[in-house]
């Protein structure tokens, strides 16, 4: 009687969805594996050159790029987060989901845009020169941005939204009282923020800025535009402009240790997150501010969105209508490109929701002899979400090329002919890429979306009778709905911005939006690449909005 009552607590899902999550898992695991072995397989020569010539200079400018990065993240997220949150001034509400638009920017459409804009002959440079009294660059012209602090400086400004998100819910669920407390005991408002508020705030700023560094160590594009050799661009250049695939692994994994570092950096961040309250608490009310002070606060809260997305959008909106003007329309390989780009994205989109709710389904209605297992299922899919663009294209080499091997053995009794590589070199190759490095997106949307169902709804499933597959169609799938949408709307617009493993796994003369702007920037063109840059930051900006919109509806 306890086991059939058991069985109708948690409806065990068919072998069908077990497997299919342990396959599911299997795959994401296999670029970690395969870059092992192929590291493994380097010869000592390929160590000792890269030890000797590429990784020093790589891993200095990587550690100095992380390490800036990490601290203007930190002051600008932490900092803009306290001030909507603790202060009330004009524009604080269209602020408050304005600081957020950053991250519809890609990094490297950022870095594309100011290398134009801060050009020694752009407009800025140009104004500053005429309101100095100056003719030529030769007179004067600003520090180059072509350097690891402009690679700083820019990366900053576009990934600050990342601590910006999750500080500005923990300083908006902060009661009160502990703060009024604080004031009670002598501190001032500066004393209160620094020893209370920034305190219970340090396991969210944690993962913000781990969040920021991982986009940083994924990052091809700003590095290689602003002239910063970094362990991602190595990686890339050995392989391509080398052609020496072995020490593009062995580059790789030290990169994958670095990750490794991080992500336990982030743990130890917040080891004793541990909160208990039971009473109901008083937000934080915001201090009213008027005159200078009002206005100040304006000018600091604005510089962020102004540099990381005002700044860089309008140019890109003004060299498109220019572009427009000039050629009255785009070229057919940009719309290729375009239509490249959208179709990848949702084959892409449409296999790893799918994936995903094979995952969730499988680890929620398992027995409990296996839940186990099929949550570490559940968690080795999300991996592929902390692995660089670089890494992954880099590991699923191998993985490819075998499943390649095995289709054409599997061919040879039924035809002569060989069927040469079907996933290297083919759009599947990409959609294998963006499937295990954005699968975390949606596993996690979909276990959130599972959680809020009650198992009442399970159990009154089973009891008439319904099997868990159909418990899952006719009873889940319609509640799960949002979810989806929300998972999918991320995973798409994401799929559209990578450009790290599409560069490397790319079928011959395939471009996307994000392939094309590079290549525009690599030659110095900047009129069509601003068009495709424009696209991609207006599909940027759709999950940007709806986030915004979700955090002033719930007010976080």
């Amino acid at each position: 009687m306890r086991q059939r009552r058991s069985g109708l607590l948690r409806p065990a899902a068919g072998w069908p969805w077990r497997l299919g999550a342990a396959i599911i898992a299997l795959c994401v695991a296999a670029p970690v594996i395969a870059l092992v072995w192929m590291s493994l397989d380097g010869s000592l020569d390929h160590w000792q050159h890269l030890a000797r010539h590429v990784l020093p200079t790589a891993l200095r400018n990587t550690a100095l790029l992380l390490l800036g990065v990490g601290v203007l993240v930190a002051c600008l997220g932490t900092g803009s987060a306290w001030l909507v949150t603790a202060y009330d001034f004009p524009t604080r509400r269209v602020l408050l989901w304005a600081l957020l638009l950053p991250l519809a920017v890609p990094t490297y459409i950022v870095a594309f845009a100011y290398l134009d804009i801060l050009h020694p002959l752009g407009p800025v440079q140009g104004l500053v020169r005429e309101l100095l009294g100056y003719d030529s660059p030769r007179q004067f012209r600003l520090p180059d941005l072509r350097a690891l602090p402009g690679a700083i400086f820019l990366l900053g400004f576009v990934l600050y939204p990342y601590v910006y998100l999750s500080t500005r819910v923990m300083f908006s669920t902060q009661a009160a009282s502990l703060l009024e407390a604080g004031r009670i005991l002598g501190q001032s408002r500066r004393g209160v923020f620094f020893r209370v508020a920034l305190p219970l705030a340090r396991p969210a700023i944690a993962v913000g800025v781990s969040l920021a560094l991982l986009e940083t160590l994924n990052d091809i594009g700003a590095s290689e535009f602003l002239g910063v050799q970094t362990l991602t661009v190595s990686v890339y250049t050995t392989w391509i402009t080398r052609s020496d695939l072995a020490g593009a692994a062995q580059i790789a994994l030290s990169m994958l240790a670095i990750v490794v570092l991080l992500i336990l950096l982030e743990r130890h961040g917040r080891r004793h997150q541990r909160y208990a309250n039971t009473q109901r608490m008083r937000p934080i009310q915001p201090e009213k501010l008027h005159g200078a002070r009002a206005l100040l606060a304006m000018a600091l809260g604005w510089l962020p969105v102004l540099v990381g997305f005002v700044a860089p959008a309008l140019y890109l909106l003004n060299e498109t209508i220019k572009h427009f003007d000039a050629a009255g329309g785009v070229s057919a390989q940009l719309l290729q490109s375009g239509y490249n780009t959208v179709s990848i994205a949702l084959a892409a989109t449409f296999v790893t929701v799918a994936g995903a709710l094979i995952i969730t389904w499988a680890a929620r209605s398992a027995h409990t002899a296996r839940s186990r297992f099929m949550k570490l299922c559940s968690r080795v899919s999300t991996v592929g979400y902390a692995l660089p663009g670089t890494v992954l294209a880099i590991g699923l080499l191998l993985p490819l090329i075998a499943i390649d091997d095995l289709i054409a053995w599997l061919a040879r009794p039924f035809t002569d002919a060989s069927p040469g590589l079907l996933l290297m070199g083919s759009t599947a190759a990409l959609v294998c890429a963006y499937v295990i490095r954005f699968l975390a997106i949606s596993v996690g949307s979909l276990e959130s979306g599972l959680a809020r169902i009650p198992p009442s709804l399970e159990q009154a499933s089973r009891l008439l009778g319904e099997s868990p597959s159909g418990t899952l169609r006719r009873v889940h799938l319609p509640l799960l709905r949002p979810a989806i949408g929300a998972a999918a709307l991320l995973i798409f617009v994401d799929a559209m911005k990578e450009l790290p493993a599409t560069l490397l796994l790319r079928p011959v003369n395939f471009e996307t939006l994000a392939t094309w702007l590079y290549a525009e920037a690599a030659r110095g063109t900047y009129e069509e690449g601003a068009v495709a840059a424009l696209a991609i930051v207006v599909a940027g900006l759709l999950p940007v909005m709806l986030l915004a919109r979700h955090q002033l509806k719930s007010g976080h």
